[in-house]
């Protein structure tokens, strides 16, 4: 069906739908036709899904029937080819003239397509071309999409399942979505070993999902700091019975003390694997062993198999044990850039390194730890979310001259950003103005947790904005 549409190897094609199997399945055909899979989330807003839509010259793209209205309008303008409509039912005559004059396809989500043809995929001919892009913020009106090769995503896979004694046996439960890293990891390595997925929508509920891991037999379970906030809230894992249940995974950001104590005893004996990663790296970096959680406790562990990590200085000089430095990788599974962004690739990829924008030091047993971040990057509820991007959207108000944004800890999300703004001096400007505004434009997690007014921002002797001295009042 995609080649039958004019789907061809190099092209790149928008998968907005949720976990589905129809969004594995049409993930796996584009890439089985050398054509690259970009999968993106409908709750990042209409400009930012507009501007991926323009940034990849899309021309086909498989999005959910109830967003259909939205998709043909976005569509339209950026000259959408055709559409694949994910629905379990054939959609009536309503929903196929919202989409005007792009030509649609019926895909039923259990991952058929009606009338389907003769013909298949080819083998992958080239490592090195692109499999997916993703994007790590789809909020603004300039996201950034990671490349990702057929070649990267083999080598974060083997590894994964190297550490993680992965097997056909091996059943997941899945509740992150797939347009990002860390689930599309879960999904690769299962797929790899042979084993199963089970994907739950019912997260608001967390019991229910944590009864269906003892249903299903589920032998994983993958969150980010988050998810397991909120089972400690909700729910106490031992009074479900969950004996199949073999580890746990944590990624996204760094989860507390307490909550990573608490998880060990809530679910044991399954282990709890503490790892770290970034979308340049495919997913995955490091990962602490269970057997290591409490003399190594707040340590990101070691590197994955086929990754070397190092701390360095400045200019690139490894540094020795016990001191603060730039923390920088590489590997099969390390990026070849961002997409059409050739001077962001350069800030990221030096000399073969991956620079992580985080701060960290070694000890003496080769363990690693994050000590802060180089880059303004904040991680709320398992996003990473862009300082500059929050700033640029509350600059777009016609009161608001400067903005600044930090983060300030936070139990459940990991942080939450916190907005000094300097308004003009005749608005009438208030916090709940701004935050309303906010929430227009931006997805939740982005919107300011607090808005705080001031005369003007703190600045270096250089004129930058000094926001060790806001983190300071934030603190």
């Amino acid at each position: 069906q995609l080649s039958g549409q004019g789907v061809t190897a190099g092209d790149r094609v928008l998968v907005a739908t949720p976990n589905l199997p129809a969004t594995v399945t049409a993930s796996l055909a584009i890439q089985s036709l050398g054509a690259c899979a970009v999968e993106v989330n409908r709750e990042w807003g209409a400009s930012a899904l507009t501007a991926i839509a323009v940034q990849i010259e899309a021309r086909h793209a498989v999005i959910d029937a109830r967003d259909a209205i939205f998709w043909g309008q976005v569509g339209a303008v950026v000259g959408l080819a055709h559409l694949w409509i994910v629905h379990p039912r054939r959609p009536g005559d309503r929903l196929w003239s919202a989409l005007g004059a792009i030509p649609a396809t019926w895909l039923r989500d259990d991952g058929t397509l009606e009338d389907l043809p003769s013909g298949h995929g080819t083998p992958v001919r080239r490592l090195d071309a692109p499999a997916l892009i993703v994007y790590t913020s789809g909020s603004t009106g300039t996201p950034r999409g990671v490349i990702q090769t057929h070649a990267n995503i083999a080598a974060n896979t083997k590894s994964i399942c190297e550490y993680l004694r992965l097997t056909a046996a091996d059943r997941a439960m899945a509740i992150l979505p797939l347009c990002y890293c860390y689930g599309k990891s879960l999904l690769q390595t299962h797929i790899k070993v042979g084993g199963s997925i089970f994907f739950d929508h019912r997260f608001m509920y967390p019991r229910l999902v944590l009864e269906t891991i003892g249903e299903q037999q589920c032998t994983g379970f993958a969150g980010v700091p988050l998810t397991f906030e909120l089972i400690r809230r909700q729910v106490d894992p031992r009074a479900i019975s969950m004996p199949s249940l073999r580890y746990l995974t944590q990624a996204g950001g760094a989860m507390t003390l307490e909550t990573a104590r608490w998880v060990r005893a809530a679910f044991a004996p399954a282990h709890l694997f503490v790892m770290y990663g970034q979308t340049e790296a495919t997913a995955r970096l490091s990962y602490l062993p269970p057997e290591h959680a409490q003399d190594k406790e707040g340590s990101i562990g070691r590197p994955i198999p086929g990754v070397e990590l190092r701390v360095v200085d400045e200019g690139g000089w490894p540094l020795p044990a016990n001191q603060e430095g730039y923390l920088v990788a590489r590997g099969a599974n390390v990026t070849p850039g961002y997409f059409r962004a050739p001077k962001a690739t350069a800030e990221i990829l030096r000399e073969g390194w991956l620079w992580t924008g985080d701060l960290g030091r070694k000890d003496d047993d080769g363990f690693f730890f994050l000590t802060g971040r180089a880059r303004d990057m904040l991680k709320i509820g398992g996003h990473r979310v862009s300082a500059a991007e929050i700033e640029g959207r509350l600059t777009g108000h016609p009161d608001v001259l400067e903005a600044a944004v930090v983060g300030e800890a936070e139990p459940v999300d990991g942080e939450a950003a916190v907005a000094f703004v300097v308004k003009r001096a005749d608005s009438m400007l208030s916090e709940n103005d701004l935050r309303h505004y906010c929430r227009q434009h931006l997805p939740p997690f982005m919107v300011p947790k607090t808005v705080r007014f001031i005369e003007a921002l703190p600045r270096t002797r250089v004129g930058k904005v000094a926001k060790s001295e806001l983190r300071a009042r934030v603190s």
